[in-house]
């Protein structure tokens, strides 16, 4: 039967029955939103309309405004397919011309739907507050289809729960207010081919009381020294901020937990009573006094049983906590070693599990398995913020987090970690960082620990004690997706670039990681990860990255395992092992994931190494071992792994981990060494003593001070790899023609790692691009990004093309990437280089292949990804600083050639290792002569020690060669030229102006 011949019947039936009976006959009319008859037509923003979306060109569903002789409403319903792999879904924005829809009085949005019994959920979303349905909050629940034809699907407005994993604006008020709506949304199921159709979206019911006020506790836990009163604030709320109509009372009383009436606390019970008319956000309070003793105890729990009358109640009973006290490991005075001990001898066999265990914030909602599985850790993956991203929400978020810790017995906090690898580069407004690749350029130590210290002010004042960085990985194939997070491909580069430890932790003892604007670092990956092969990874459709390193033991020693001896001896915290596999040449066991090999991690880098900090796994990288999950659990903690990173599977690690302990599978000896070691480094960062943020360096991230920092690495790692008849510096007189897709664009600029996993372009943070940089800077720019503008009457273009973010083996070549520049790029070059004279600045994260056209170039620089201060390109471009930076890895001819690398047998590079010309100062002049004559200073250097004296004597002569090779760039230049680079990071100053010397001959 048709819905108007129901309605018809529904009418003749209620003026037969009494109005005593019509229960509902005060709910106010069902309001329409959609009829799907057509008069909401297919559109976006700003006007009234339905619209899909996905996560690529095949996940929006096809949808009709399709007759239905069975619609539940009118003629028409809305239909669609859909085959989504990814996401998908559409939407009903109303208006952002019109005021927004006021939804307060109703109870709930129902609507009918065509089931199709396939059981999957189908997320369906309502927008809230902002300007627009595009800039709103997302408030979302889901419904089941688990039935056959027609089904009216009702939904109070009280199962709606803000969204934490995603939303368009960052969060507004997070209340769902009702009163300002714009629209809804439905989320299609993902993995199965499908059809559907809806008809009759409307609101419905009476907004009772119960259903739109609420009571809420203004904290889940409350810590309290012995002794102390704990005071709970109880607030009533309402959508829509109205008074309440009708009194609300909340009965309280203690009950439960480990601590004991009479003895630990005071009993309390009673009733609170918000009378009617009292206003949202009214606010009293319920105080449980506890009592003193005077023996050493372990937390102990109260929990406040609240029972709610006219009003929902809070989500969750609020616990009192009596903080634990008198014991050893509370001392501060004491060692660390000591602690440890006492702490450790304590805990029970869950206890240290949890310890072990690192969960993803997303996955443990507002926090209560913190307590509950006794978690040591969590963190935040790339892109995984608090809404909103600002350094306040992050504090307030993790102190949240640290507040759940202290329901726990011992109270042990959170040790939260985040990948900040070139800045905060997850919180908007941070100050970004080049990528490692740039700093290696920069040839400057000094900077690197600059540039980690900014990071680790900037982290530290967000309430976040422990950082994800350095990658210490010796990239030795360009192909690789995260060859921007190597300092270089050579070894002692690398090494020499491993100041930034000291920058993010202070000292190697350690004794700096309780300051406020220091981090536990973590070096990455171990070992290898920069080793693996093309073609090797198994990993989906990456080509290189998690892939097999194949080397002698040689090899591994000299090339792979040298950084983390270095960072070892700086006093590293954390070492995180690799993806990869390592197959080493000669012992018999083939490629083995990194998180297996006992060798390597409780042999080498604990034993050998001495590495006292302790192992973190990568994300959920244990489930890439064989066998079934206990194995994989058995294998990577007794191969030394620590503490796992199980983002959303910490509840199977834990119960898997203790059943294996229980079964003799893996020793309480090798818990007890992971959990010390973890225990260790909580100490020395004085959590136990200071769990919640410390921001009273909030106002310094993002200052102009940190940016200036950044700033110079930007200037700093700039390599000028051509400059012919001085086009560079610029001058500010020149008329400069400025094109190409990375010169005005943020995110191209600070690349993968920023904001989010895989980075995107657009400006989504604050900072400079290098268009802006060069107004900044004085000069006279126009700029027009395709080049379409008329090129006549400049003195002088400027290019600026490369690549889009990327980030792991998403960015491999092979994996829908290579290393060319985009046939929009390259047309830009070829048509302002043919106008005037040119220089190209390629920003990418690592080398393209440019060779086709190095002879209508003029100036050549690999500027990297320079992070958010575009003004440090600038600096240099218009002569305010010199180009000194040098290449940290081998730019190649072709893409037959990789790998190729410093060192190798054959090696005929476009430019090799070290090269960077420079600006503003004069070459030096001279010959053979002047070479010998620099080759005896530099032995004297050595001989006394003198590293400076040392390395400008190398540089030197490496001008002086520089300057006679030009662009006559040939195998038998390149090799000793790059030689001579590695000779200078190790020390041996004589012999690099020797290889010089051969270069020069060779030139």
């Amino acid at each position: 039967m048709p819905r108007a011949a129901l309605l018809v019947s529904t009418a003749l039936l209620a003026a037969l029955i009494p109005l005593s009976a019509a229960s509902a006959a005060d709910d106010p009319a069902p309001t329409p939103v959609d009829r799907f008859e057509g008069e909401v037509p297919f559109a976006s923003q700003p006007a009234e309309g339905i619209f899909t979306w996905g996560g690529d060109s095949d996940d929006p569903p096809a949808l009709q405004f399709a007759d239905r002789a069975d619609a539940p409403e009118g003629a028409k319903v809305l239909s669609g397919t859909y085959d989504i792999s990814g996401y998908g879904g559409f939407t009903h924005d109303f208006a952002a011309t019109e005021p927004a829809h006021d939804w307060s009085a109703h109870k709930g949005i129902r609507f009918w739907w065509d089931g199709q019994d396939n059981g999957k959920k189908i997320a369906f979303e309502i927008k809230d507050g902002g300007t627009n349905g595009e800039a709103s909050e997302l408030w979302t629940t889901s419904f089941t289809d688990d039935f056959t034809g027609w089904k009216q699907i009702e939904i109070p407005f009280t199962d709606f729960v803000y969204r934490t994993d995603y939303q368009p604006v960052g969060g507004i008020d997070h209340v769902l207010g009702l009163a300002q709506m714009w629209g809804y949304a439905v989320t299609l199921p993902v993995g199965v081919k499908g059809q559907f159709a809806m008809d009759d979206v409307e609101l419905y019911g009476k907004a009772d009381q119960a259903l739109r006020a609420s009571v809420t506790t203004d904290a889940a836990v409350y810590p309290v020294k012995e002794g102390g009163t704990a005071t709970v604030k109880v607030t009533v709320a309402t959508t829509g901020s109205a008074p309440i109509d009708d009194p609300v009372t909340v009965a309280y009383e203690t009950s439960g937990g480990t601590a004991e009436a009479g003895k630990d606390y005071q009993a309390v019970s009673g009733t609170v009573t918000f009378p009617a008319g009292t206003a949202s956000g009214a606010t009293q309070t319920i105080k449980v006094p506890t009592l003193k003793d005077r023996s050493a105890e372990s937390a102990e729990t109260i929990p406040l049983k609240l029972t709610v009358t006219g009003a929902k109640a809070p989500a969750e009973t609020p616990q009192v906590v009596v903080d634990a006290h008198g014991l050893p490991y509370l001392d501060s005075k004491l060692p660390v070693k000591k602690r440890v001990a006492d702490l450790l001898s304590r805990m029970s066999l869950e206890e240290k599990v949890g310890q072990m265990t690192q969960a993803e914030r997303g996955a443990v909602g507002t926090g209560g398995d913190v307590t509950a599985y006794d978690l040591g850790s969590l963190l935040s993956g790339g892109g995984s913020t608090p809404t909103p991203n600002t350094a306040a929400a992050w504090a307030q978020m993790i102190d949240s987090f640290q507040l759940r810790a202290q329901a726990t017995r011992f109270q042990i906090p959170l040790i939260y970690g985040v990948d900040a690898v070139h800045g905060h580069n997850n919180l908007a407004g941070a100050t970004i960082m080049p990528h490692n690749i740039g700093i290696g350029a920069t040839r400057d130590p000094g900077l690197a620990e600059k540039t980690g210290a900014v990071t680790a002010s900037e982290v530290r004042a967000t309430g976040i004690p422990w950082d994800f960085a350095p990658c210490l990985c010796v990239s030795r194939d360009e192909r690789w997706g995260r060859s921007y997070e190597s300092f270089g491909e050579d070894p002692a580069l690398v090494k020499s670039m491993e100041t930034i430890i000291q920058g993010l932790q202070g000292r190697a003892d350690g004794r700096d990681l309780k300051d406020d604007d220091k981090v536990l670092a973590t070096a990455k990956h171990f070992v290898g990860d920069g080793g693996t092969a093309y073609g090797s990874s198994t990993t989906g459709t990456y080509t290189v990255d998690q892939g097999v390193t194949t080397v002698t033991r040689q090899q591994l020693e000299a090339i792979h395992l040298a950084p983390f001896q270095t960072a070892v001896d700086r006093g590293i915290g954390t070492v995180m092992p690799s993806y990869s596999s390592l197959d080493i040449v000669g012992d018999g066991q083939g490629p083995v994931k990194m998180h297996a090999r006992a060798d390597m991690i409780t042999g080498e880098l604990k034993g050998r190494m001495g590495f006292q900090g302790f192992v973190i796994s990568d994300w959920n990288a244990m489930d890439q071992l064989p066998g079934d999950y206990a194995s994989h659990v058995r294998t990577a903690v007794n191969a030394g792994v620590d503490m796992m990173m199980v983002p959303y599977g910490y509840k199977d690690f834990t119960t898997s981990l203790t059943d294996q302990v229980k079964a003799g599978s893996v020793t309480e000896q090798r818990i007890d060494d992971a959990v010390s070691r973890i225990l260790t480094q909580k100490f020395k960062l004085g959590l136990f003593e200071h769990p919640y943020a410390d921001t009273g360096n909030a106002s310094e991230i993002g200052s102009t001070a940190h940016r200036a920092v950044a700033r110079q690495a930007a200037a700093e790692s700039q390599v000028l790899l051509k400059n012919s008849d001085g086009v560079l510096p610029l001058k500010k007189s020149e008329k400069v023609y400025v094109a190409g897709s990375n010169a005005d664009d943020l995110g191209n600029q600070t690349g993968g790692w920023t904001l989010t996993w895989q980075g995107q372009s657009g400006t989504h943070t604050t900072g400079t691009t290098i268009l802006q940089g060069m107004k900044n800077a004085g000069g006279d720019v126009t700029y027009s990004k395709d080049a379409s503008a008329s090129t006549s009457g400049y003195d002088v273009g400027v290019v600026v093309v490369g690549e889009t973010p990327y980030a792991e083996g998403v960015g491999d070549v092979g994996n829908g990437n290579d290393l060319t520049l985009t046939p929009a790029d390259q047309a830009a070059v070829d048509k302002v280089c043919a106008a005037m004279k040119c220089a190209v600045l390629v920003v990418s994260g690592r080398p393209q292949l440019i060779g086709d056209r190095l002879g209508e170039i003029d100036a050549l620089v690999a500027s990297w990804l320079p992070g958010t201060e575009g003004d440090g390109v600038a600096d240099v471009l218009y002569g305010k600083k010199a180009f000194t930076g040098q290449l940290p890895v081998t730019w190649p001819k072709s893409e037959a050639q990789l790998p190729i690398n410093v060192g190798d047998a054959s090696y005929d590079p476009q430019y090799p290792y070290g090269w960077g010309l420079t600006t503003l100062t004069k070459d030096p002049k001279g010959g053979e002569a002047t070479l010998k004559a620099l080759g005896a200073a530099a032995r004297a250097a050595e001989r006394t020690g003198s590293d400076s004296a040392g390395r400008k004597l190398v540089t030197k002569a490496r001008l002086l060669v520089q300057a006679k090779i030009g662009q006559s760039v040939t195998a038998a230049v390149s090799k000793p030229f790059a030689d001579a680079d590695h000779l200078l990071l190790t020390g041996k100053y004589a012999a690099a102006v020797e290889k010089l010397t051969e270069a020069y001959r060779a030139a």
